[in-house]
């Protein structure tokens, strides 16, 4: 069967990250690129991603401002109001320059299924719902309660599921929530994982300036949120410092976000700043440094519903480069990592830092564990697998049929 993507044209809408930096929405646009269809892409412009209009690769990336990060309930209402805005502007724009048969929504938040209800309701497009994460939760996990606005969260997501005609899921536990929770038919919901690309996360040369001087450097890469548990990494780092006296151990943290500042004043009040480097918001090529020269990567989310059931993509990125981790015990993550993880008690930071010197203290077992996760990754993760997942999901969109080249849904896919 021909890929319909020959004859069809997609844009894709994402409100939280710039892209190409989200990671896995280029690599679906490009895939998509490669199948034949022709994409465009809303998205915000940050730092480093400030063009209004370029395209890249063959896709055309258009980008709109935004209010600086939200903090508070000011703030997101402020940043979702700006973005509803931009995004119904610039989708008439593309509509006009390009066209599009249906819009690829990518929450959070759960609110651009209104931009695809209006044109699949006034001008016949088709709507795909990109699960990437599950909002309610997410709130929860940031402010600590339920309450109204959870319940409208809950509200919102319904809505998104019931607008959409295809839904992709992260995993499994993402595609019961979509079929349970937003009430889908099952040959409507496809497992699309976040595989890693590895012609990106390439194995370099470590660098030993990053240790600091010292014996051992243990990684991390992701966002400096609440919900990270970055604060409950620091006090496993403080454990291995002052209560087990250990001076040789360095960590390097990769990434930015809300709570970056607070972060960096938090190892100053715990007497680590000669301890850890916060590098923020960096390219690839000094990611790639940190992460090649770490001897452990770490995984600190905490432990709650939000994290529980999501698949976070640094873990299979630490894998990719053939890292050992740490990380707290939970659903997702196990299943991801497998035997390339020691698994700390939720929410345990002393486990943790017992944990990670345990891995520290020997290089045996962290080559035997790094070498899993690479073999994990080549052989069933790495996005390559994926790719016709993504594209069975598309003929189910266009075409109406789940059951096209890759198994229906109804099936559990093969790398759950």
């Amino acid at each position: 069967m021909n890929e319909p993507g020959v004859h069809k044209r997609v844009l894709i809408i994402v409100e939280n990250l710039p892209v190409p930096f989200d990671r896995r929405v280029w690599q679906e646009a490009t895939a998509l690129h490669s199948a034949g269809y022709l994409v465009s892409i809303i998205c915000p412009a940050v730092a480093g991603y400030d063009a209004r209009y370029e395209e890249i690769e063959g896709i055309a990336i258009y980008r709109h401002p935004l209010p600086v990060e939200a903090d508070g309930a000011g703030g997101y209402l402020l940043e979702y109001g700006a973005a509803l805005f931009w995004q119904f502007r610039l989708a008439l724009r593309v509509l006009r320059e390009r066209g599009f048969d249906a819009i690829h929504a990518c929450n959070p938040p759960d609110l651009i299924f209104v931009v695809g209800g209006f044109f699949k309701l006034f001008a016949g497009k088709r709507f795909l719902f990109d699960h990437h994460d599950i909002c309610p939760e997410l709130y929860e996990a940031k402010f600590g309660r339920r309450g109204l606005m959870y319940r409208l969260m809950l509200r919102l997501e319904r809505w998104t599921f019931r607008t959409a005609d295809v839904s992709i899921a992260t995993n499994e536990s993402y595609r019961r929530v979509a079929i349970e929770r937003g009430g889908m038919l099952p040959e409507r919901v496809f497992v699309v994982r976040s595989g890693p690309n590895l012609e990106r996360l390439r194995i370099v040369a470590p660098n030993p300036a990053l240790r600091k001087g010292r014996r051992y450097l243990v990684g991390y890469v992701g966002t400096m949120g609440d919900q990270e548990g970055i604060d409950l990494l620091l006090q496993s780092m403080a454990h291995i410092v002052f209560e087990r006296r250990r001076n040789d151990v360095h960590l390097g943290l990769v990434g930015g976000g809300t709570s970056l500042e607070r972060l960096r004043r938090l190892a100053c009040e715990l007497g680590l700043a000669d301890y850890v480097t916060f590098t923020g918001r960096v390219g690839d090529e000094l990611l790639l440094e940190m992460l090649n020269t770490a001897d452990v990567c770490v995984n600190p989310d905490v432990a709650n519903d939000m994290n529980d059931k999501s698949t976070m993509n640094k873990i299979m990125e630490y894998m990719a480069l053939g890292k050992p981790i740490v990380q707290f015990d939970l659903t997702e993550g196990r299943y991801s990592a497998q035997g390339a993880s020691l698994y700390a008690r939720r929410n345990d930071p002393v486990d943790m830092a017992d944990k990670l010197l345990e891995l520290l203290d020997d290089p045996e077992r962290r080559r035997v564990m790094g070498q899993l996760g690479r073999e994990r990754v080549t052989r069933e993760l790495e996005w390559r697998y994926e790719v016709p997942k993504l594209l069975a999901a598309y003929r189910a969109l266009f075409e109406g049929v789940a059951a096209a080249a890759g198994g229906p849904a109804t099936r559990r896919s093969r790398e759950s």
